[in-house]
């Protein structure tokens, strides 16, 4: 097809170096100006062992990462993550179903699947998988939230300043120490609250970006998987 995608020496580099995994480095083809398809690039991968299923996943990977979602923010910490992949194709009844398994067991939960006007879900409480039609295959919407770390955070915040007004109150009324225990433990909690929400929602949200990832890649192999021996 004279159509048919071609990759950059960056993107080649790259999807070479998802493919070989632990395997030593692959040296690159000297590229044309016009790139490479993905059937000259399994041709390459294929002289030095490396399976197309690998090639055909790495390069979807590398396509659809150019797609991740900003992340929403509260102040200044990630509470949510997403991705949109775009599929040349529209996904089978089987596909989905195998889609489906991968997300239960990546995510660790059975979710809720359904089907309306056309778009076909996978949810589990904030977390999502749409799959939506498209005028040249399907589009995958990936994405969650943390629903509670907005009011989390807020709400650290609001003991601490309460804590830190009435330790100041009561040091100046000259109160005694026995009257600042409730302040303190007060900020204490407050600002556990905060650091936990500081330091644990990047990670979270690290974790789930990761995850998508995973789930683009195994989308793509799947796609190469079920196509045609002649596609």
């Amino acid at each position: 097809m004279t159509d048919e995608r071609k990759y950059q020496e960056e993107e080649v580099k790259e999807i070479f170096d998802l493919a070989a995994s632990n395997r030593s480095e692959v040296g690159l083809p000297t590229l044309p100006d016009e790139g490479l398809t993905l059937s000259q690039l399994e041709e390459v991968g294929a002289e030095v062992g490396m399976e197309p299923g690998r090639i055909a996943e790495a390069a979807f990977a590398v396509h659809t990462r150019r797609e991740v979602l900003p992340r929403r923010t509260f102040a200044g910490v990630p509470i949510s993550a997403g991705r949109v992949v775009d599929l040349p194709r529209a996904m089978t009844d089987r596909e989905w179903g195998i889609l489906v398994g991968e997300l239960r067991e990546t995510f660790g939960a059975k979710g809720h699947v359904a089907s309306h006007l056309g778009i076909r879900e996978w949810t589990n409480g904030n977390l999502h998988a749409f799959l939506e039609p498209t005028a040249t295959g399907d589009r995958l919407r990936l994405g969650t939230e943390k629903g509670n770390a907005a009011g989390m955070i807020a709400a650290g915040a609001a003991i601490l300043i309460l804590a830190l007004f009435l330790i100041a109150l009561f040091v100046f009324e000259e109160l005694g120490r026995a009257s600042l225990v409730i302040p303190v433990l007060m900020a204490l909690l407050g600002s556990g609250t905060l650091v936990a929400n500081v330091i644990g929602l990047p990670r979270w949200a690290h974790q789930r970006e990761e995850q998508f990832e995973y789930i683009a890649g195994r989308v793509g192999a799947l796609i190469g998987e079920t196509a045609s021996p002649d596609g």
